[in-house]
């Protein structure tokens, strides 16, 4: 028996004010309809009360981690994907390159984008390596990620700091979102000095000439101490294999000891290697991998930017992988299921994550439930219901 997942991140939304219509309404997708009314289709609350709802929250709780036992910070599971060695007291905090406005006063500014214009790995890292070689210390080390996405390691740390995720802030003044609490002054002065480093740096000079946006400072978030999460084998007794762009899912995949290979060109955007992607699926699968989840980034990234017709774009392109997937497994002749869904909502009129229930669909080749729904926020509300997300892989694998 062979295990699918496709998990298109921040899919769900909200009906548009106009047209009443959401993105996977509008979208052209065939194959998420078809396995849809095929299989057993409804809302999964992946989100725990009392949680925020974030992907690293999300994900966990879909692979059937359950966050409350589990979840230690987000920026801990991408450090464990970036081979970042941590000890016990080590506090890992998320490290965006972000672009701020640019009032002479700090606290006036408004915060442009958290992607610092989806900057390149490439260009970020030169920014990161001038970061570190400006700011780090035995106490603060910065490293380099993907794209915008990077980490800080706080030796001997603590959790005693509110730290706000830049995109839950667009188009805001940061005055009430800065750091605060025991490391506040401390990690603002950090993220004050990087604007210093940035200003000037070649590679924010040549964006500024191609009419790209700077990535003007640091912005920290996400803390956590290292995770400890149960081998994915030992637990559900799978070979188990993640494929995706963010070090985020890495992570996970790591701390959970199963593969994740690297598929050249996958950045997490609109402008990913899909085909790429399936075809880690495939080789995985045929590798001797009973579990495959394949997390696809881009419905999320054009969620926070607003971008309603990137979106659509995004959750068309999941559909066509997902056909891909769906035909190959068909052509091997042996029983397989796929779960369909997005981790959390990323409505495009609040350009950040909520805790609603999203909708899914469990198919299973030996016994298909022949729902009759599309997948859609509408449709779902007329399925089965879960309440949390352990509920898809528990569900994938009864008999």
């Amino acid at each position: 028996m062979k295990y699918v997942v496709v998990l298109g991140d921040g899919m769900a939304d909200l009906p548009d004010g106009i047209s009443g219509m959401t993105p996977l309404d509008e979208a052209k997708k065939p194959s998420m309809d078809r396995l849809a009314a095929s299989g057993q289709t409804g809302l999964v609350q992946t989100i725990p009360e009392g949680l925020k709802p974030g992907s690293d929250v999300a994900n966990l709780s879909v692979m059937g981690y359950p966050p409350e036992l589990y979840y230690s910070g987000r920026s801990p599971l991408e450090a464990l994907s970036m081979g970042i060695a941590m000890e016990e007291t080590d506090v890992a905090l998320r490290c965006n390159l972000v672009t701020l406005s640019d009032e002479a006063e700090f606290a006036s500014k408004t915060m442009i984008d958290y992607s610092a214009g989806e900057i390149t790995t490439e260009e970020s890292k030169e920014l990161m390596d001038a970061v570190q070689n400006k700011l780090g210390s035995r106490e603060f080390r910065f490293y380099s990620g993907v794209s915008y996405r990077h980490c800080l390691i706080y030796k001997n740390g603590n959790l005693a700091t509110a730290l706000t995720p830049p995109h839950d802030i667009l188009d805001r003044s940061i005055a009430p979102y800065l750091p605060a609490g025991t490391d506040g002054e401390r990690f603002l002065s950090l993220i004050k000095a990087s604007g210093d480093v940035l200003k000037n740096h070649p590679v924010n000079q040549k964006r500024i000439k191609e009419g790209k946006r700077p990535a003007t400072h640091i912005w920290l978030w996400g803390a956590g101490f290292k995770p400890r999460l149960d081998d994915f084998y030992k637990k559900y007794g799978l070979r188990g294999a993640v494929i995706s762009a963010v070090d985020l899912l890495k992570g996970i995949a790591r701390g959970a000891g199963m593969q994740s290979p690297d598929v050249l060109g996958a950045t997490g955007n609109l402008h990913t290697n899909a085909q790429g992607k399936v075809d880690a699926v495939k080789k995985c699968l045929e590798n001797g991998c009973d579990y495959v989840y394949l997390h696809v980034e881009a419905p999320d990234e054009c969620g926070h930017q607003g971008d309603r017709a990137g979106k659509i774009k995004a959750i068309e392109m999941v559909d066509a992988m997902l056909g891909q997937i769906w035909d190959y497994l068909d052509a091997k002749g042996e029983p397989y299921v796929i779960a369909l869904l997005p981790d959390h909502a990323t409505p495009l009129r609040l350009r950040t994550h909520t805790s609603r229930p999203v909708p899914y669909t469990i198919y299973k080749s030996e016994k298909p439930c022949m729902s009759g729904l599309a997948f859609t926020e509408k449709d779902a509300q007329r399925g089965v219901y879960l309440p949390t997300g352990q509920n898809i892989i528990q569900i994938m694998l009864e008999k």
